[in-house]
């Protein structure tokens, strides 16, 4: 076959067509029918498909972190009992509206364990906070280096929470003693009523 017979070619009487010509055109109908497929049909469920390997991917990493907890399940939950035994601990330290009297006693007899002469020992209002109530006493002192220290030590020993804050200490006027101003605080857990 060559080119001159394709002019002569009709589409009305295709069954006549020479065999390469016949080929030629079933390979262009199958290309547009892949072409057809592809473009209404095929290309949507190829993007439905990635979107679904991305979906799984992600199951997969999820289903592995919900396997890794579940196999420290027991220790997980070792962890917590020993963190709510903690808590608890640490709720059990905190004074409640009534230790606070005991609570200033224990800071003066520290202080006087300590050699140190109180000048100011001043309870303020309880700021209320969102889970505690904070206490504070402003305290002025007078002693050496050493015997701060020993305070300082003392109330680190105490039964409860305690935090010294707001430090200033000053040479005295007469040039031998120290002057301490300090802020301790406590805390209490706030009551569910409050």
């Amino acid at each position: 076959m060559d080119l001159s017979e394709l002019n002569n070619l009709e589409l009305s009487n295709i069954g006549s067509w020479p065999f390469p010509a016949k080929v030629i055109i079933w390979v262009l109908l199958f290309v547009a029918a892949l072409g057809a497929a592809w473009h209404f049909d095929w290309q949507n469920q190829y993007t439905e498909l990635e979107k679904v390997k991305q979906l799984e991917d992600e199951k997969l990493k999820e289903f592995e972190v919900k396997q890794k907890k579940a196999a420290n399940l027991d220790e997980l939950k070792k962890q917590l009992a020993m963190m709510e035994e903690m808590f608890d601990d640490m709720i059990s330290r905190l004074p409640t509206k009534i230790e606070v009297e005991s609570f200033v006693r224990d800071i003066s007899q520290t202080g006087a364990a300590s050699a140190l002469e109180f000048q100011l020992v001043k309870p303020e209002d309880e700021k209320v906070k969102e889970e505690y109530v904070e206490l504070p006493i402003s305290l002025k002192l007078v002693g050496d280096f050493h015997e701060f220290g020993m305070f300082v030590s003392g109330i680190a020993a105490l039964p409860r929470i305690v935090t010294l804050q707001d430090f200033s200490i000053s040479r005295g006027k007469d040039g031998g003693k120290l002057s301490m101003s300090v802020k301790a605080k406590t805390f209490r857990y706030r009551d569910k009523g409050e």
